[in-house]
């Protein structure tokens, strides 16, 4: 909820760091042996469609179409299944607009408050969301949500321990437990938050989302302002009509 990767974001369709080195092995070798056709082509076309039909409306035909008539085979050649698609795209909007790494060249903010920042960029990013709202019903598929969460602790974790651990030295952060805080955050705000996964009116996701922003308070870790609030709301109330 706070970064899908969905803030993720990512929201929310992440893969596992095997599966990303596997990919971008492929992508040399899609170079010689299928020059025309590139796994960038592909998530682009994919992207599209995603947003424009949505990612349940969406075949690998329609993908294909869109590629210039290429067969199932040549996607099949880069990726396993449309859940891989809209995972590796996920992961690819996330390092393009990485909201961790845009924050930390910012010289004029104390950690806390790049915390906040990374939260409101992730809010920011329209298609990201849009695509991490129509990845949601994949957190259904058991192996999609394992995945889901090894890679918030391996990619998310890390990320938001920097930030903490920043905090801690400038003064803006005041805890004893900057890892369990960086590994209960991405937990917490891309799994219990999510009705998909815990069912709750949308008035309920509310009171949990405040109950999350006292707890980190009480923690020492007052992330969540009152405009986070806001923007969390309007999210919210867009996945509790999922």
């Amino acid at each position: 909820m706070l970064l899908n990767k969905s803030l993720t974001f990512l929201i929310l369709c992440s893969i596992i760091h095997t599966y990303r080195m596997n990919v971008l092995e492929e992508i040399k070798l899609a170079r010689n042996k299928y020059p025309e056709i590139t796994v960038e082509k592909i998530l682009e076309v994919a992207q599209q469609l995603f947003l424009e039909k949505g990612y349940e409306n969406t075949t690998i035909q329609d993908i294909v179409d869109e590629l210039g008539g290429l067969t199932k085979g040549a996607i099949y050649h880069h990726f396993k299944s449309k859940e891989d698609i809209i995972c590796a795209l996920s992961d690819k909007l996330f390092t393009e607009n990485n909201p961790f790494a845009i924050v930390k060249q910012r010289k004029d903010l104390n950690a806390l408050q790049k915390m906040r920042e990374a939260v409101k960029l992730n809010q920011q990013n329209t298609q990201e969301k849009q695509l991490n709202i129509e990845a949601l019903p994949l957190l259904e598929n058991p192996r999609v949500f394992v995945e889901m969460i090894k890679s918030n602790h391996q990619h998310l974790t890390p990320l938001w321990l920097d930030l903490i651990e920043e905090g801690i030295a400038d003064g803006s952060i005041q805890t004893d437990y900057p890892k369990e805080i960086a590994e209960l955050i991405p937990l917490l705000g891309d799994v219990w938050l999510y009705p998909n996964i815990f069912p709750a009116a949308e008035e309920e996701i509310v009171h949990k989302f405040l109950f999350f922003k006292e707890m980190l308070e009480k923690m020492g870790v007052p992330i969540i302002d009152d405009e986070l609030v806001e923007l969390v709301k309007v999210r919210l109330n867009q996945i509790s009509k999922l």
